[in-house]
Formats: C-alpha cells, sequence, structure tokens
C-alpha cells in the first residue's frame, strides 16, 4: 500500500529511509514547539493553547504534503510571520485581544492563497519582486528575529533613551542564551540532525543547575519561573479555535489590507525558496529546473495556513529544516507523512515544551536569524542600480530598527518604484509592484 500511495521504487528508496528521514526532520524543526508559543505569548495568548495550534496544524499541513503531492516536505508556524504577528501587527491593531484580528488576516491570507494556488499568479507574483529586494527581505526578517531573540533573554536591553544596549551578562538568562548560540553553532559545525533542537533542550538543562546552585533565582513576582519542567498533562487546551474579530477589519480596512499583503509576501518567498531548495537536495526538479506538482505543494502550504488560523497560530509555511530529512535519503511523501504523525504525538508532551524557558528558546531564533541572513550574500551592493541597492538597504535595516517586517517591505518596495523612476525605467517596473507602491502610499497618508 505505502509503495503505491508514495511510489518508493520509483524514487529509489524505502520505507526504513522514508520513516528515518521524516524522523530527523521532524526533530530538526521540533524547536518551533517551543518557540512559537514563545513568541506569539507576546501578544497575550495562552501558551498551552499555541501549542496545541501549532503542533495540530504543523501535523495536518505536512499529512496535506505527504498525500497531495508527495514531496518530503515538514510545515509549521513559520518563523518571522509568527514574529510579524506578535510584535507588529498585534501592537498596531490595540483591541483587548488583538491576536483575534490578526487570526484573521492570516485566516484570509491562507483562502486567497489557496485560490492563487490554482493558478500560476502566486509563481508569478513571487518572480516579479526584484531579487535583490526578495534577498534583503530575508535578510531583514533575519535580524529582526535575531534581536527579538536577544531581548528576550536580556541580552539586548532597552535604554531610558530608546536605545538598545548589551544586557548584563553576569544574569543566568543572558550568559545562558549566548552560551546556547555557542553550542547550536558547534551542533551545526559537526552535522547533527536537530542542532537546533538540542541547543535548546542542552541551553535548559544548564538552566536547571543554575537554577539548583542558586545563580538563577525564580522571582515570580517580576515573571522569573523556575525553569524545573511540569510534567503534569491537563489534557490537550485549544482556546482560539476559529477566534476571528471580523469587526474591527470593517473599521481599519486599509490597516487590514497592509496586514494582509505583508503576510502575503513574506510566506510566498519563504514558501517557493524553500519548495525548490529542498526539490534540489532530493533531486525532485526535472530536467529544465522546475518543480513537478508545484501546485499540489502551493495547496498544502495555503491548506495549512488556513487550518493553523481556525486553530489559533501564524502563518503556517513550509521548513526549510526538511532539507534535513532529504539529505539522509527523505524522497517522497512518506517522509513528510512521518514527520506530520511525530508532531501530532508530541500534542502528548506539550507541559515538556511550555515549560522550557525564553532563554534556552532566544539561541534558536538567534541562530535562525542567522541562517535568514546568509541571504546577504544574494544581494548585490556594487555593479547594480541605485534603486535596486537602496530598496535592499531600506529593507534590511527599517526591519530590525523599526520593529516591523511591514515596515521593511515598505520602505523597500517605495524607495524602488521611485529610484527606478528618476533613473528612467519606469518600463522595467512590474505591475505588482505599482500596486504595491499605491497601497503602501495610501497607507503612509492615513497614518500621517
Amino acid at each position: 500500500m505505502l509503495e503505491k500511495r508514495f511510489k518508493l521504487k520509483e524514487h529509489n528508496t524505502d520505507v526504513r529511509t522514508e520513516v528515518i528521514a521524516g524522523a530527523t526532520t521532524f526533530l530538526a524543526m521540533a524547536y518551533i514547539l517551543a518557540v512559537n508559543p514563545a513568541i506569539l505569548s507576546a501578544s497575550g495568548m495562552d501558551s498551552a493553547s499555541v501549542f496545541t495550534a501549532t503542533a495540530i496544524s504543523a501535523g495536518l499541513a505536512t499529512l496535506c504534503m505527504a498525500f497531495f503531492a508527495n514531496y518530503p516536505v515538514a510545515l509549521a508556524s513559520g518563523m518571522g510571520l509568527n514574529a510579524y504577528f506578535a510584535y507588529t501587527v498585534c501592537p498596531m491593531v490595540g483591541t483587548e485581544h488583538p491576536w483575534e484580528v490578526a487570526l484573521a488576516a492570516v485566516f484570509c491570507e491562507g483562502i486567497i492563497f489557496i485560490l492563487l494556488s490554482f493558478t500560476n499568479f502566486r509563481e508569478s507574483l513571487v518572480n516579479d519582486i526584484p531579487m535583490n529586494l526578495k534577498s534583503a527581505i530575508s535578510v531583514g526578517i533575519g535580524l529582526f528575529i535575531a534581536i527579538v531573540g536577544l531581548k528576550n533573554s536580556g541580552a539586548v536591553t532597552v535604554t531610558t533613551e530608546g536605545g538598545i544596549a548589551f544586557g548584563n551578562p553576569g544574569q543566568a538568562p543572558v550568559a545562558l542564551s549566548l552560551i546556547g548560540v555557542i553550542i547550536i553553532a558547534y551542533l551545526s559545525h559537526r552535522r547533527l540532525k536537530g542542532a537546533i533542537f538540542y541547543g535548546i533542550l542542552i541551553t535548559w538543562v544548564l538552566g536547571m543547575i543554575a537554577q539548583a546552585v542558586g545563580w538563577y533565582v525564580p522571582d515570580p513576582a517580576n515573571g522569573v519561573y523556575s525553569v524545573y519542567p511540569n510534567l503534569a498533562f491537563s489534557g490537550v487546551k485549544m482556546e482560539y479555535f476559529f477566534s476571528f474579530d471580523f469587526e474591527w477589519i470593517g473599521k481599519n480596512l486599509l490597516k487590514f489590507l497592509v496586514i494582509i499583503f505583508t503576510f502575503l509576501y513574506a510566506d510566498m518567498f519563504d514558501t517557493v525558496g524553500t519548495l525548490i531548495g529542498v526539490a534540489e537536495s532530493a533531486g525532485l526538479l526535472d530536467e529544465d529546473g522546475k518543480l513537478p506538482q508545484v501546485k499540489p505543494a502551493l495547496l498544502s502550504d495555503a491548506i495549512g495556513t488556513v487550518i493553523g488560523a481556525c486553530l489559533g497560530t501564524s502563518t503556517v509555511t513550509s521548513f526549510v529544516e526538511s532539507s534535513a530529512g532529504a539529505a539522509v535519503g527523505g524522497r517522497t511523501g512518506l517522509t513528510s507523512a512521518t514527520s506530520g504523525v511525530l508532531f501530532l504525538i508530541s500534542l502528548f508532551l506539550s507541559p515538556l515544551f511550555i515549560s522550557i524557558p525564553g532563554f534556552a528558546t532566544t539561541p534558536a531564533l538567534v541562530y535562525v536569524g542567522y541562517l535568514m541572513m546568509s541571504q546577504i550574500k544574494n544581494v548585490k551592493f556594487e555593479d547594480a542600480p541605485m534603486s535596486d541597492i537602496i530598496s535592499a538597504f531600506f529593507a534590511i535595516i527599517m526591519m530590525p530598527f523599526t520593529s516591523s517586517i511591514a515596515n521593511g517591505i515598505m520602505f523597500g518596495i517605495l524607495s524602488y518604484v521611485i529610484l527606478k523612476v528618476l533613473e528612467g525605467g519606469a518600463k522595467e517596473i512590474k505591475p505588482v509592484m505599482w500596486i504595491s507602491f499605491a497601497l503602501f502610499l495610501v497607507y503612509l497618508r492615513i497614518n500621517m
């Protein structure tokens, strides 16, 4: 039955290889089960409920990828997109339960993606964004994620003047979070599958030792909690099932459109780039370098986003960590089916993941930030038009400096179009860039 469903012989693989590959992919991206609740809880959401939504949506979306597209690609709530959800959208909304608006935006984004997945528009839309700007957006998101992580542990602090400074390295959370980055880097150097996940666990264990010897002192009154794990399983908690606020949208339509617009852009770059990268490492591209079965793969991604929004988590997208499974032989949907089942099983380990302290997840955020920032090698700052250079520069600096992914994309697009016109290259500007330019201009005018 497995042979008929996943065509194992055709892809020169077997059940054992695929199962091992699926487990490898799960370990490589299991950190999201700890990191996503930590990030979304910053918006006021309940960590246990976010964990449930993260695990179920990852499991179901990955199973969709397995059975619809037969690709060894796993999905979960995307890094960068969850930070945009918690640190940009929710503060922008300003309601008592801002995540209900953010979830509505993710839901609408998913519906749009489902519709676009039946056409070639999604691929065309990604192709119409200048390559320099695409790479710069990844770099900016990487910097933004790293700063978020460092702030969570106190390694970076906000000064009374509004600037940022280095935290006190004598404090356990600061020191341990920085040590954790070194641990993950070393494990990655040793090519250990699941280096980020194991780095989180090791940092957490070091935190327990620090608490045992009195270096780390819990102070619940000031939000400093014990790092010892609570293994009392109290059942599956799901508070945000279909928690959408559409009333706010009617009063703030333009803001809502900008939110969806930014989710769309970030998700598209992430998904298409990941699919191509994993397919290339698994040898699944055809002789023309194209990806067969791309529509079912994109549809699976879109369905995952809708499922995630309905359950109560940020945008679900394809994970580049799937390449870890491909590296050990994963070639079919049986790899992703294994990963999906493991995500569902992880529901029963929720107390363990939720107990992981913020300083232990900081190394994951910083390291993922580094991985995204590595795209800087593809950003041209020489031998390119100033429209490409300055737009990329704005996209990179505006995200971390304004704590907003949307601002980075907005200023990148605005500066690109303006400079391209001044350079006499208006005919080179694609329609989607003109539409984006007009939308952001209106948004700026209303918010002046």
